[in-house]
């Protein structure tokens, strides 16, 4: 069995707190749906050297691809991961912050930033990216949300045919088992999916009342996956009774005892194997957890699904990119391709802090855990006021189009392992911190990614460039001034809601409040969401800015596809997990249909909307069915 990962106790740190970790991780252990001890991932120590589908990543897109392919009983498929399994605390909702800068975290770090995260260390920008089986899914929020109709449509009209909006939904209403159905816009859920979507169990009352302060400013409280994009609601989750449902839970562990799918952890891939006369990918290079490297061929494809950092720096290792890069990095040359690594981009916010009055907080302690560890429920069962989310239209964008430009997160009340043992930080007698994140939903903003030599193991060079387009810093300081005006709401003013005025260290000479402060803060106190995508951009054959074709087909190449985030030619709005695992439904079918000749098709249920879709060679092999 692979090793669980970082625990608790390692994750929080701290004296006697340290103490009531470490014996709460003995407790969780005991928990058979959170350890699972029988249906976690196998480590495969003796891999065959041929397969006829190698997937690189283990993440969300990775663990999509490995089961959908494993359906078929005649394909051998290999899952690649350079991490291990899901640490067992992570499975715990309240957890989710501990896990980020743990050995199951990649933990990146930008080169310095011309116009963002001035205050950080080097003016370089945090990236945390999940280094485990499930990827990011194992320590991300858990939020499900697809993104706006319009993002779909704008892919679909530059050239992108097959990915608009209407094309992709029977892809999200594959996977989703979503457990509130009758409380959605009909037509735009389903059920019978391996990815169970629901609210959590516990909502903070200020979850409420943030809903209702939104409400008093004239926003809708709505189904964001549904009719209508603009609005606030308590999001709907990624969470199984009360539990983390990352895509390794959902996907892989359901397909664990399939004899054609055979899984390999800590094994980094370090280049892929590029035959120059027919243009195909034949073969993956692999430095195994062993200390050795070993090569392993694939008959039909390999699919890549590392991530927006990864899949491009994966690509450029193997000699695939720009000349110039890559001969800079002492890697020769084999299909010149110079858009990979480029537009790279990402959401990127700035937080607020708030005070409130506090006098009934519940700190997490023994009766806490228990509530947890015998009915799933109470504040280990949620993240805090995390799970609320809004999305807005700043003057900068046209409300009649439904296609919103700043989402709003917040952050407190959350059960953690906080020094103090408390839900949110004590700033003195009945008051506790919360935050507000406004972040760009549509940045303009670009990057790029290079790797910085021939080691597989030397991290890339990432520009995010950050806030360099001035659009971006605009909208941000409406997306602040909105988060002000939310607090003063009837709703808020009840707890007593009211802005940090501490000036940001480097704007102190500039009026608190104005346009020219929030400016000032916004590129010294850079908050990334985390959302990275672009890096291998799809588009039309022949336009010189893509990577992938929109079968996700790496350009010139053949039997080599990109799978993950960084396909996307503009970013979502919204969380990026949910298009991810789309994005994956559907290079499935893609390829199937390559290989096996089949047409995608779907049903309708009785309520209008889809239970399910499946390809038509899977509705004449029911063996290969989710049960």
């Amino acid at each position: 069995m692979s090793p669980p990962g970082p625990t608790l106790a390692a994750a929080c740190g701290g004296g006697a707190f340290m103490l009531f970790m470490g014996l709460l991780e003995v407790f969780l252990r005991s928990q058979c749906d959170l350890e699972d001890p029988c249906g976690r991932a196998q480590f495969r120590r003796h891999m065959d050297s041929v397969y006829d589908f190698i997937v690189v990543g283990g993440g969300s897109a990775g663990s999509v691809m490995a089961a959908r392919l494993s359906e078929v009983p005649e394909w051998r498929v290999l899952l690649l991961e350079a991490g291990f399994d899901e640490p067992t605390g992570a499975q715990v909702p309240s957890m989710f912050l501990n896990f980020i800068g743990s050995s199951i975290d990649w933990g990146y770090h930008t080169e310095p930033e011309p116009a963002a995260c001035l205050g950080e260390k080097d003016r370089k920008c945090y990236w945390p990216r999940g280094k485990v089986l499930g990827g990011t899914s194992v320590m991300n929020g858990m939020m499900y949300i697809r993104g706006s109709r319009k993002d779909f449509d704008s892919w679909a009209a530059a050239g992108n045919e097959g990915w608009s909006y209407d094309e992709v939904l029977p892809y999200f209403l594959k996977s989703e088992d979503n457990k509130q159905i009758e409380e959605m816009d009909k037509g735009y859920h389903a059920t019978g999916g391996p990815l169970t979507v629901s609210q959590f169990p516990y909502h903070p009352p200020l979850s409420h009342s943030i809903v209702k302060a939104a409400e008093e400013l004239g926003y809708e409280i709505r189904d964001l996956n549904g009719e209508k994009h603009t609005g606030f609601s308590i999001a709907q989750t990624t969470n199984r009774n009360g539990s983390r449902l990352s895509a390794a839970r959902a996907f892989l562990r359901p397909a664990k005892n399939r004899p054609n799918l055979h899984i390999m952890l800590n094994a980094t891939v370090s280049k892929i194997l590029i035959n120059q006369t027919t243009r195909q990918a034949y073969a993956v290079e692999v430095r195994n957890s062993f200390g050795g490297t070993e090569v392993i061929f694939a008959n039909h494809e390999i699919i890549l699904s590392a991530g927006a950092v990864a899949s491009p720096q994966i690509l450029q290792l193997s000699g695939v990119g720009d000349p110039k890069v890559l001969n800079r990095a002492g890697v020769r040359p084999l299909h010149v391709l110079p858009a990979v690594g480029r537009n790279l981009h990402n959401h990127v916010a700035h937080f607020l802090n708030f005070h409130v009055n506090d006098n009934n907080t519940v700190p997490l302690n023994w009766a806490t855990a228990m509530e947890y560890l015998l009915f799933r429920d109470g504040l280990m069962s949620g993240t805090g006021i995390s799970e609320v989310t809004g999305f807005i239209n700043t003057r900068y964008s046209d409300p009649s189009e439904d296609n919103p430009d700043i989402q709003l997160f917040f952050g407190g009340f959350l059960a953690d392992c906080a020094k103090t043992g408390m839900v949110g930080e004590k700033l003195g007698e009945g008051f506790r911190s919360v935050q507000m994140f406004p972040a760009v939903l549509r940045p303009k903003s670009r990057g790029r990614l290079e790797i910085a030599s021939a080691d597989p193991f030397e991290y890339p060079k990432i520009y995010a460039n950050y806030l360099t387009h001035p659009d971006d810093v605009k909208t941000l300081v409406e997306g602040i001034k909105f988060a002000i005006r939310l607090s003063e709401t009837k709703a808020l003013k009840k707890y007593g809601m009211r802005l940090d005025k501490t000036p940001v260290k480097g704007c102190e000479k500039i009026k608190f409040g104005c346009d020219a402060y929030w400016e000032c803060a916004v590129r010294v106190q850079t908050a990334p969401e985390n959302h990275q995508a672009g890096s291998c951009k799809m588009g039309p054959r022949g336009d010189p800015t893509a990577v992938v074709d929109n079968l996700l087909q790496v350009q010139g190449l053949d039997r080599l596809r990109v799978v993950d985030a960084s396909v996307m030619p503009s970013v979502t709005s919204g969380n990026t997990n949910a298009p991810v695992i789309m994005i994956a439904e559907r290079a499935a079918d893609f390829i199937k249909q390559r290989w096996l000749g089949t047409t995608p098709v779907s049903y309708t249920n009785t309520d209008g909307g889809v239970s399910n879709v499946l390809s038509a060679s899977e509705s004449h092999h029911p063996g290969w069915l989710w049960r």
